[in-house]
């Protein structure tokens, strides 16, 4: 689950199949019935106590839990740290009431500035000669919200984990990141100046199809900052010698051209790369941050 590894734990078979029972029941998205499973753990094994208030606290406080509080979340992980003070889950509890009280924090201000939104919404229905500034301020608080929401993505992905994968659908022009078969977050891309079909061969402007991974970065970039698929993979190679060419390679997820990061998203609004895929450069660190290398690459047509 969660944190769910043997390091916190050498309970016996019972108690470690009971233990995987309640991690089973969070995986299919049965929060209450996994809550219900530790109190009974507790309860038989007082000694795990530990462990219990803490994957009690990540349940309350997972976004994707319908019925999340982040207090009763709290709640868990300062009893743990009271209670607890020589616990190994003691440092991560420590950060998840730093992260909690951040996300309620940003959750608080969104909820402010949606209302924010819908009064200058109505107004704008009344106000005819005022709805360019209107709009521009409604343009604004959708940014920062925007904004919000990928900080609070990037303080839950630090303790649920990094992305361990890049879906790029080159005909959607859409890459996704992905951890542990669920969406992270979308972008809209630019492909190679030929995109249609896999790559063949050195310069013929096509994006590669297949699976990859990330393999290295650059940090002093031409396009910001790159992040290096390592294509060609042997299907690649065997193809190119079939055709008597060189593969290529050098093919890149990156953001935009240095001087020309004015463009933003209307960059997706033409394939300019040489086979490359391209985001924005807030977009390309974002992803830089969020997945490491090693990360598969697929890259389907």
């Amino acid at each position: 689950m969660l944190v769910s590894g043997c390091g916190h734990f050498n309970g016996g078979s019972q108690a470690r199949a009971t233990f995987k029972e309640a991690n089973d029941l969070f995986t299919q998205g049965n929060y209450n019935a996994s809550l219900d499973k530790y109190e009974q753990i507790v309860a038989k094994y007082p000694a795990r106590g530990d462990r219990v208030l803490f994957e009690m606290g990540i349940i309350y406080a997972y976004p994707k839990n319908e019925h999340k509080d982040y207090q009763k979340a709290l709640g868990c992980f300062q009893k743990l740290i009271q209670d607890y003070p020589e616990s190994g889950y003691r440092q991560e509890s420590e950060m998840m009431v730093f992260t909690i009280n951040n996300v309620a924090l940003k959750d608080r201000t969104i909820a402010t500035q949606q209302a924010q939104i819908e009064t200058l919404r109505q107004e704008l229905e009344s106000r005819g000669n005022e709805v360019t500034a209107l709009q521009k301020t409604i343009e604004t608080l959708e940014q920062e919200i925007r904004n919000k929401e990928t900080e609070k993505l990037k303080l839950f992905a630090s303790r649920k984990g990094t992305a361990d994968k890049i879906l790029v659908e080159k005909q959607a022009r859409r890459l996704t990141l992905m951890s542990k078969g669920e969406v992270l977050k979308t972008y809209r891309i630019a492909l190679g100046g030929n995109p249609v079909g896999p790559k063949e061969r050195q310069g013929d402007n096509k994006t590669p199809e297949g699976i990859y991974s990330i393999d290295a970065r650059n940090k002093d970039s031409r396009y910001h900052l790159s992040l290096h698929v390592s294509y060609p993979n042997e299907r690649d190679r065997k193809r190119a010698r079939e055709l008597g060419v060189s593969p290529g390679g050098d093919i890149m997820i990156h953001g935009i051209k240095n001087g020309f990061s004015w463009v933003g998203d209307a960059h997706a609004g033409v394939d300019w790369t040489q086979g490359c895929i391209a985001v924005t450069d807030e977009e390309i660190e974002e992803i830089g941050t969020l997945a490491p290398n090693g990360t598969t690459v697929e890259i389907r047509p």
